[in-house]
């Protein structure tokens, strides 16, 4: 922070941090600057030498990180021969602070990685911070006239003093229909993230303030190649980056689901010589569990490669049992799915760093949702039409295609009329898939949300959305849709969810599928082979087959759905009808009273499905309490079952 009384907030700031950081945590003070930086470390390399906050040899350049960069023995052996001399074995800390003092802004393009950094450069006056190129670690910043701070969770930046916690309506109004919040702004009104593949500085005498972004996604001129070329590059530089992900002076795990993406990561860490590998599978009991459960496939993968697999089971219930701390963890709403914090709870017992195929759907055919888009489009167009979906809202395209994703796992589409025949008979006339997923720009102005009382304009998610589906400058659906989800639901979804619900239990989670170099290597692939409407990840699937069993790869995509519909009919219900309670709302003047009499009564009397909209307003409702109501500075220490009285 730069601001009045600097050390003493950075310090209060730090200590919101220490889930991120248990093993170590500094300071550095520059009083004259009235500036402090400060540092919880999660000690991955160079374990006895990697202090942060760290200097270079002249004491000119400061930095406080977070992540991981994995050429950094690399980077090291040419800043070496070029003359510079290393203090610590490894630190890749040390490594950014001579590529730094080389190349200033221009070392981001050297990097490979994931990181959030800023350092103090004394020398030119300025903070200067950067994000990784995809966000896989978060960078939050508040600016006030007479002061400047940034953190890597909203939660430690909230101690910034002056920092109201007032609500960001357009951010409500965004994640109401995406159950996460997109962009860069935040939930809370005056902070915000800086964006995927960014860089700022702020001049701590000026206190001007800019930033710029450095990478995006390209879909770059195509080289001709077959398919089976394109195969062989895909393995190729998919292991290539598997391997640099696997720097690490600490034992690795892997998080192993039954799936292609994460069985992929572990047979490419076995291939490449890691032995005694450790491998985490979850799974589920109950109602509906034994046709989803991927349990087999992952152990069929642990045997073939001989692992050192651990399983945990749950009851559905169960993922409740955490709710509120999930809720804190995550910093901001989300609706999204729960499981991962408990696969991430069981590796923590064993390992640090945890091994995630985060980032495989996005890649490779994002569960196919440029299906109808490629029917509408006409050769020779110089951008790709719009998604029906995305003209609706968001309804992750469930009318489009078979199988689509809901939280951790999805259902067919008739799978999906079974469960919910409700929704054919919905009563305010909106598209089936609206009437029981998430909510639609015309539903939120209608039935939801009260009007700003300051006259605020409320931000249209579906142009937020169409903004970032044109920015791929693409003829080709399949690019355009790759693009958009890389700009929202994957940094500001499940990215965030990856790095809270990891760090919250003092875990690294690493994703070599976003890797940047097999990133831009899989976009320079034509749409048409990287992906087909029948097997979005054929090309993925011929290029490991070799290293997977054979059920795993023609099985069909699984994964446990989240009970909410029942839940808000069972164990939920005091929980939905407090806080959803008409007078409630009106007091609170978010939501319009009417909200309860629309959505929630008729849900919890088994007269209509609306469990989307219930549990996504339900999910605000608890952030709202923790965050907003009752001001937390600390994670809570009581139930969600005592804000039911």
């Amino acid at each position: 922070m730069a601001g009045p009384g600097a050390a003493e907030v950075v310090r209060a700031m730090t200590g919101a941090l220490v889930h991120r950081g248990p093993d170590d945590g500094g300071h550095y003070d520059d009083p004259p600057a009235k500036l402090c930086l400060g540092m919880r470390r999660l000690s991955i390399l160079d374990l006895a030498h990697g202090h942060q906050p760290m200097a270079n040899p002249e004491q000119s350049v400061w930095i406080v990180y977070n992540g991981e960069i994995f050429n950094s023995p690399d980077l090291r052996r040419g800043l070496e021969q070029r003359g510079h001399r290393f203090h610590t074995a490894n630190s890749d800390t040390e490594t950014l602070l001579r590529l730094y003092d080389e190349k200033q802004e221009g070392m981001l393009e050297e990097l490979n990685g994931m990181f959030a950094f800023v350092l103090h450069d004394k020398r030119r006056n300025i903070l200067f911070g950067a994000r990784d190129r995809v966000g896989i670690k978060p960078l939050y910043y508040a600016r006030r006239p007479d002061a400047f701070a940034f953190a890597s969770e909203l939660k430690s930046l909230l101690r910034m003093p002056g920092l109201t916690r007032t609500l960001d309506e357009s951010s409500l109004s965004h994640y109401l229909t995406l159950r996460f919040v997109p962009g860069t702004a935040s939930i809370i009104r005056g902070v915000s993230r800086l964006a995927p593949g960014h860089w700022f500085r702020y001049g701590l005498e000026t206190g001007r303030f800019e930033t710029r972004c450095y990478w995006r996604p390209s879909f770059a001129p195509q080289e001709e190649r077959s398919v089976e070329e394109w195969s062989e590059l895909v393995r190729a530089e998919l292991g290539a980056a598997v391997r640099r992900w696997s720097l690490s002076d600490v034992p690795i795990g892997c998080s192993l689901s039954g799936g292609l993406d994460s069985s992929s990561i572990v047979g490419l860490l076995a291939e490449s010589g890691h032995r005694q590998l450790k491998t985490y599978s979850l799974g589920f009991v109950g109602e509906g569990a034994a046709e989803l459960d991927e349990l087999p496939l992952a152990r069929a993968v642990a045997q073939r490669w001989g692992t050192d697999h651990h399983e945990l089971v749950l009851q559905p219930e169960d993922l409740l049992r955490d709710l509120l701390k999930m809720v804190w963890a995550l910093d901001e709403p989300y609706g999204g799915g729960l499981p991962s914090w408990y696969v991430f709870q069981f590796m923590q017992q064993d390992v640090k760093v945890g091994m995630t195929g985060t980032g495989g759907d996005e890649l490779f055919g994002d569960y196919g949702r440029y299906i109808q888009l490629e029917q509408r489009t006409s050769p020779g167009t110089q951008a790709a039409p719009l998604p029906a979906w995305l003209e609706r809202g968001w309804p992750l395209v469930a009318s489009l295609v078979d199988q689509i994703p809901h939280g951790i796992g999805g259902l067919r589409r008739k799978e999906r009329w079974r469960h919910y025949p409700e929704a054919r008979r919905d009563p305010f006339g909106w598209d089936y898939v609206q009437a029981f997923y998430y909510l639609s720009e015309s539903m939120k102005r209608t039935a939801v949300l009260t009007s700003p009382s300051d006259g605020r304009i409320i931000q249209d998610t579906v142009e937020l959305l169409r903004d970032h589906y044109r920015e791929s400058q693409s003829e080709q659906p399949r690019d355009a849709v790759m693009h958009l989800a890389m700009q929202t639901q994957l940094p500001e979804e499940f990215l965030c969810m990856t790095d809270r619900f990891s760090m919250a239990h003092s875990l690294e989670a690493r994703v070599p599928f976003l890797d940047h170099l097999f990133v831009e290597a899989v976009m320079r692939i034509p749409a048409q082979i990287r992906t087909k409407p029948e097997d979005p990840k054929y090309l993925l699937r011929q290029a490991v087959r070799d290293l997977l069993p054979d059920d795993l790869l023609h099985a069909p995509k699984r994964g446990f759905v989240i009970p909410t519909a029942r839940w808000l009919r069972g164990p939920l219900r005091p929980l939905a009808e407090r806080l959803l309670a008409p007078a409630r709302l009106a007091e609170q003047g978010i939501f319009r009273p009417e909200f309860y009499a629309r959505f929630v009564q008729p849900h919890v009397e088994g007269r209509a499905d609306y469990h989307p909209q219930v549990w996504t307003a339900l999910m605000f409702q608890l952030w709202h309490n923790l965050y907003i109501e009752q001001a937390l500075t600390e994670c809570p220490h009581f139930s969600w079952q005592e804000l039911c009285r």
